[in-house]
């Protein structure tokens, strides 16, 4: 079935040169089709309102612009077309030479969209919420200023788990599994799991592993009294919380989704595959 599409929202990474002038190709493209578009250019700092009755959105850099524009639009509910023009681009899989036929292909109805799980966190000071934030990668809590040490707790199912001394901990979602929790030696999940990974970074213990956890599980991160360091809490790469001594960081499962339109060109297989160069290729 057809998609009746009358406004797009138009993410534009305005450092890249290719992504402004890829922008006037994509909004020449919607006019044709009497679709109005705006453009919302990426700042990490600021999560603008989002322009009403929208029915689709195109980011154009690279999975940082698809990150920021999936927090813009986490109780919208509207679906992402997302263009790699980045470096590495696990997320964004559509290429800049691609975004046409798979924006026309999504009109004509063939293609699906995925749904991917997203996590709420909550800063908790004593009994006071002073900040909440959502994702869909992943959040880490590690040292605000020098590589130092920090220790932290962690509570699954209102049961005291672990102690960690370590670089920091990461929280990450499967669409987050390929990114800094991979690098730190985490597991690679499907993208459409339901489920959490927590990863610490570099422990002083060698018997900390990164652990999958349930979808609907609530993890309760402590930071520990005794620091050596300042800690910090980061969402998605881009946004930055401070933390002191006691706080404590509530994750959980969001009731938002990123809705990212499905390639016809690659799935996630073949994705890693070329990625990460596996089997048995040259560069691997």
């Amino acid at each position: 079935m057809r998609k009746k599409i009358h406004r797009v929202i138009i993410f534009v990474n305005s450092l890249k040169e290719e992504a402004v002038a890829l922008r006037k190709d994509v909004e020449r493209y919607l006019r044709g089709l009497s679709i109005v578009s705006e453009t919302i250019s990426v700042d990490e700092n600021h999560i603008p309102p989002v322009p009403e009755n929208a029915d689709l959105a195109i980011t154009l850099g690279g999975d940082g612009t698809l990150l920021y524009g999936a927090r813009c639009l986490a109780c919208c509910n509207v679906p992402i077309l997302a263009v790699n023009l980045g470096d590495f681009g696990f997320i964004t899989e559509i290429s800049s030479s691609e975004w046409a036929d798979v924006l026309t292909h999504y009109l004509e109805g063939r293609l699906g969209v995925s749904r991917r799980v997203m996590f709420d966190a909550d800063v908790r000071r004593g009994e006071k919420t002073l900040q909440s934030f959502s994702g869909l990668n992943d959040a880490v809590v590690r040292a605000g200023e020098f590589a130092r040490v920090v220790a932290l707790r962690v509570h699954l199912a209102n049961t005291y788990v672990a102690r960690y001394r370590a670089d920091g901990l990461i929280v990450a979602t499967p669409t987050g599994s390929t990114a800094y929790s991979m690098s730190a030696g985490g597991p690679i999940l499907h993208p459409e799991m339901d489920a959490f990974i927590l990863n610490p970074i570099c422990p002083f213990t060698l018997s900390n592993r990164p652990i999958v956890i349930p979808g609907e599980e609530t993890c309760i991160l402590e930071v520990e009294p005794v620091q050596r360091t300042n800690i910090v809490l980061v969402i998605d790469g881009q946004q930055v919380c401070k933390l002191e001594p006691k706080d404590r960081v509530v994750f959980r499962r969001s009731a938002k989704h990123t809705l990212i339109i499905q390639s016809d060109k690659r799935n996630f297989y073949e994705v890693l595959r070329s990625k990460l160069n596996w089997a048995g290729e040259p560069n691997a």
